[in-house]
């Protein structure tokens, strides 16, 4: 039998893989500048944006050199583009004001822009307890609807699938921390605010996070009124009230009442009367040494008039 001449040929290469260089031309064909005004935010974005110093010298970079690294977007249904990360270049171009945002648009469903968007602020410098919780929060829910167990915010239970366990190595926390985390999303607003000011610590806010919301408004009040945060002894007892129903407004207020081992008591002048009694002259840093000298000079005053009415008592008295 004759050879036969097949028609197969193998395909080259060059023709299956496309080269570094195609795959970074394609990558460069899809970073463009974008006006700012058809950029939205991420929706819920927990990541704060503030307008402080590091900002400041964000702005003067960006106008000495523009943006180095571009910002990631998605396109929406409705043609306009939304911030995955960049969201701190955004602000910056604004105030130094440009119209646009250099951007790479990326193809990405909401759940893998979610967790695109959580992954790419963990390495900022300072993340506060609120940004970490809902963040937190915000990636598992997002790896949960894609299947992925995260049954982190109830008790702690042994699970072969260890989602939480793999953002715990991701980020550098434990489980039972980025349980605590998650659990702070449960707060009202103002307990969240005193946790990122430092003013409540992590286990007293998870404690606080099982109340109601009614209840924890009577914690915020009774806060604000003595100027003193609950201790992780005293939420514990305020949970275990709530969960009997015993947690009244009053219970609330006799727990906060309690004098704390470690709690000084204070003395708490009104800025506004005290400063009315000041001389104009007298500059703000030095308020504190003149009422403490004003107050040395009234002591010496109530001793010499205590000695001198001793040496000659008031003639009233003898009648």
């Amino acid at each position: 039998m004759a050879g036969r001449k097949s028609d197969f040929t193998l395909t080259k290469l060059d023709d299956l893989f496309s080269t570094q260089e195609q795959r970074d031309e394609e990558k460069l064909s899809k970073i463009r500048d974008i006006p700012l005004t058809e950029i939205d935010d991420f929706p819920d974005h927990p990541f704060k944006v503030r307008d402080d110093e590091d900002m400041a010298q964000l702005v003067e970079s960006i106008k000495e050199r523009g943006i180095i690294t571009p910002a990631t977007v998605r396109q929406k249904e409705d043609g306009r583009y939304e911030l995955i990360s960049g969201h701190r270049r955004k602000r910056a171009c604004e105030l130094a004001g440009f119209d646009t945002l250099r951007c790479e648009v990326v193809e990405l469903t909401r759940d893998e822009a979610t967790i695109l968007m959580v992954e790419s602020n963990y390495q900022r410098s300072q993340i506060l307890p609120s940004e970490k919780a809902f963040a937190y929060k915000m990636r598992l829910d997002a790896m949960n609807r894609q299947g992925q167990r995260t049954d982190l915010t109830s008790t702690p239970v042994v699970s072969k699938l260890r989602t939480n366990e793999t953002l715990g190595n991701e980020v550098g926390e434990s489980r039972e921390q980025i349980r605590r985390y998650i659990r702070l999303t449960n707060l009202v607003p103002e307990l969240l605010d005193y946790v990122d000011e430092g003013r409540i610590k992590m286990r007293p806010a998870v404690e606080l996070s099982y109340l109601d919301e009614d209840s924890q408004r009577d914690v915020v009040d009774e806060i604000d009124l003595n100027d003193a945060t609950p201790s992780h002894d005293q939420t514990i007892r305020m949970r275990k009230f709530f969960e009997e129903g015993k947690l009244t407004t009053e219970a609330v207020q006799a727990i906060m009442s309690e004098e704390k081992p470690n709690q000084k008591e204070k003395i708490v002048l009104r800025g506004d009367r005290v400063r009315q009694l000041i001389p104009k002259n007298i500059p703000i840093s030095q308020t504190e040494d003149f009422v403490c000298k004003a107050l040395e000079h009234y002591n010496k005053f109530l001793r010499s008039r205590a000695d001198r009415d001793s040496r000659y008592p008031s003639p009233f008295l003898t009648l």
